[in-house]
């Protein structure tokens, strides 16, 4: 890979570099007449560290480069020019041993193009650099790591010498990613805690102050309505009696003086950190356990990143597992006498290095109810060959190759002590993934599987590597997890026939076989006459069906229709017929019954059905607005009116025990707008089922309605 340019007005293209290996990155100057490159000349540089990327800077004009940073001690991470182009600061993965990179100390330099050589700059601070840093006329802006917080600072040239001004501010301890303006004064910043989802925000720089800070965008509005977990950060003494940081997350439910379940959601890395920042992903759902009625718990163990070099290296040459397990123990026994965790209800899960102390936990103790590993090492050898940066880990952590001391390799892989576990275990892996290969999940799976002393499910996701890029995966896996824990650990979760696929007409029937029927009408008997089931969904009692004909001809004797379609949606229904149904059936129940609100109506048909009956469903594939109107054509010559109507509850339904059926398909159906308007809202089977994409009302005849008890909750109140 080398460097050219290209002329935007006479769309010529120009080499500039004749370099024989590959520039992994460059970094431009302002003035765009020189560049720092970093060029790899290994292919197996990330599996054994041996032969280092080498840096150069270049004369773009005359061709000439010159290697810089040629000492082994330098790492470089990233570079960014000073304004006026006479130099670089560039940050550097520092190690005392610089044979391996891991757990490193991340320092700056500043290059002056002037003296050609690179100056240390003095950060004053043991941690090191964490995150993003920016440069101003005279110095640099910077995050240092600061345990679960970072810390910003403006570091200003004097002479030879810098001079740290801390920057503060409403939301100085918790900035993630900064930008700075042209003017030096406009400060652009990523703020979030573990409580509060992150969001861009502008704010002004006087001296030392960030004033005026204004949010800048509107991400992720569906979590404003949404209750998120109450977060602390929390301290114990772990494994060397040090102190150790994590983040607690509260169980939405949380009352003072009772216990509650604890999930321990380990990090990976091990040279990661659990910050106080929004981190909801598929591998680390904490509110989705909060909401559950448990403590989630993210401890900063021993390796962790952010706490300076001597406690991420604390784990290296063969310590491995020896300070983390402690540290991990400590902290769930320090919540258990604060008296805010049942200890007969703990679980375990972590991906990656989070799934490889999981795993080791579990062949420890057998006090976690329920454990999930996702992406983690049982055998190390297996793991030195298979991962890609194999040798360089395993050489460090381990103090030694497998060749070298293959009994430290036995004795640390947990897959030789499986026989001690007792923990249901749920495995997850990416059947692509280079950064542990999928053969460890199968040597996982199998031990547990044929020692037969507890539960064991694994679950391989085609085509994903480390972490899933499907939304449908990532889906899968949380819901997956979520089942496991839910009859482990939580003791709700329903018993399930791994042969009975929920989508299945046979699933469907069994569903069916539940809700109230008079005979083979769907609906129940009051004041002898045959009404809608309504049932909660989403703190709504709603009807479980659409209101089918058998039930409306209850109110209109003169309503018609097909013998055998009884069960049907009412159909061809104006929005005064479905109103004035509304008010018969209060009279006759003396209940209060209506038609959805626009807002209800914003939650009940969030999720639009492509598996439900639309007009996707009977055309084979997801049709567009061209497409729907061209199919008017074919539709009609089946002849009969509304033919592509079918019997409620045809298609799989949601909610809880998936018992309300048809919100995205078949009829749609009448609602209250906000102006109190008739709109009529949710799929019908003459419509694509893709919301966004249609351009036309449905035809009447596929229009009917849906009753809501006034009585139920307001969706808005939550």
């Amino acid at each position: 890979m080398r460097l050219f340019k290209y002329d935007l007005k006479s769309k010529k293209t120009t080499r500039l570099t004749d370099n024989t290996d590959r520039i992994d990155y460059f970094y431009l100057s302002p003035d765009g007449n020189r560049a720092v490159t970093v060029h790899k000349q290994s292919l197996t540089y990330s599996y054994d560290n041996k032969v280092k990327p080498l840096v150069f800077l270049y004369d773009l004009k005359t061709g000439e480069r010159k290697q810089i940073f040629s000492d082994m001690k330098f790492n470089i991470d990233d570079v960014v020019w000073a304004k006026d182009g006479k130099g670089f600061y560039a940050s550097n993965d520092f190690k005392e041993n610089p044979r391996y990179l891991w757990a490193v100390l991340t320092e700056m330099y500043y290059y002056d193009l002037k003296k050609s050589a690179p100056v240390k700059v003095n950060l004053n601070w043991e941690n090191g650099l964490t995150g993003s840093f920016v440069a101003t006329n005279n110095g640099f802006i910077a995050l240092l790591a600061n345990g679960v917080r970072n810390k910003i600072a403006r570091y200003t040239r004097e002479g030879d010498s810098w001079r740290r001004e801390w920057l503060t501010g409403e939301h100085a301890s918790n900035i993630f990613r900064i930008a700075l303006g042209e003017d030096e004064k406009t400060l652009l910043y990523n703020y979030s805690t573990a409580s509060t989802p992150a969001q861009w925000y502008r704010g002004f720089l006087n001296n030392s102050q960030i004033e005026s800070p204004m949010q800048i965008t509107d991400i992720n509005k569906n979590l404003q309505n949404k209750l998120i977990a109450k977060t602390e950060i929390i301290h114990w003494k772990g494994a060397l009696n040090e102190e150790v940081e994590g983040i607690l997350y509260y169980p939405q439910d949380y009352k003072s003086g009772v216990k509650y379940p604890l999930i321990v959601m380990i990090h990976g890395g091990p040279t990661l950190v659990d910050s106080d920042a929004w981190k909801e992903t598929d591998h680390y759902p904490h509110n989705l356990y909060t909401s559950r009625g448990a403590f989630v718990f993210a401890p900063n163990y021993h390796g962790s990143s952010n706490y300076g070099q001597k406690w991420s290296e604390s784990i290296e040459n063969g310590k491995y597992y020896d300070l983390e397990i402690p540290d991990i123990e400590k902290g769930i026994d320090y919540l258990i006498a604060k008296g805010l965790v049942d200890k007969d209800k703990l679980g375990t899960m972590g991906w990656s290095n989070g799934s490889l102390l999981t795993i080791e936990l579990t062949t420890r103790t057998n006090r976690f109810k329920a454990a999930s590993a996702g992406a983690g090492v049982v055998d190390w050898t297996s793991d030195w060959a298979t991962a890609y940066f194999g040798a360089s880990f395993d050489n460090y952590y381990f103090g030694a190759s497998p060749i070298e001391n293959p009994e430290r390799y036995v004795r640390k892989s947990p897959f030789y002590r499986l026989d001690k576990v007792k923990t249901p275990t749920i495995i997850f892996f990416g059947e692509k993934d280079t950064t542990v290969a999928p053969s460890q999940g199968w040597l996982h799976f199998r031990a547990l599987q044929q020692l037969g002393n507890t539960d064991v499910k694994f679950v391989l996701f085609p085509g994903e590597s480390h972490s899933f890029r499907k939304l449908s995966h990532q889906k899968r896996k949380i819901e997956e997890e979520l089942a496991w824990f839910d009859k482990y650990l939580f003791k709700t979760g329903e018993e399930t026939n791994e042969a009975l696929k929920p989508d299945s007409p046979l699933a469907i029937a069994l569903k069916l076989k539940t809700v109230k029927r008079v005979g083979n009408l769907y609906g129940q008997k009051l004041n002898g006459k045959l009404v809608p089931e309504t049932v909660d969904y989403k703190n709504i009692n709603i009807g479980r069906f659409e209101v089918t004909r058998a039930q409306f001809a209850e109110f209109d004797a003169n309503y018609k229709f097909a013998a055998g379609t009884e069960n049907y949606p009412a159909n061809d229904i104006s929005f005064e017929q479905a109103r004035r149904y509304c008010e018969w059936l209060s009279r006759l129940t003396n209940s209060n019954y209506r038609l959805p609100d626009e807002n209800e109506a914003g939650t009940i048909y969030e999720n639009p059905g492509a598996n439900e009956n639309t007009l996707d469903f009977w055309a084979g594939y997801a049709v567009n607005p061209d497409d729907a109107a061209r199919l008017k054509t074919v539709v009609g010559k089946l002849g009969n009116s509304a033919t592509l109507l079918m019997e409620v509850g045809s298609f799989k339904g949601v909610g809880a025990g998936e018992l309300v059926f048809d919100l995205g398909g078949n009829v749609a159906e009448w609602i209250y707008s906000r102006s109190n308007k008739s709109e009529v809202f949710g799929g019908s089977a003459d419509m694509p089922a893709d919301s966004k994409i249609r351009n036309r009302q449905p035809e009447a005849e596929y229009i009917g309605f849906r009753v809501i008890k006034k009585s139920a909750k307001s969706i808005t109140a939550k």
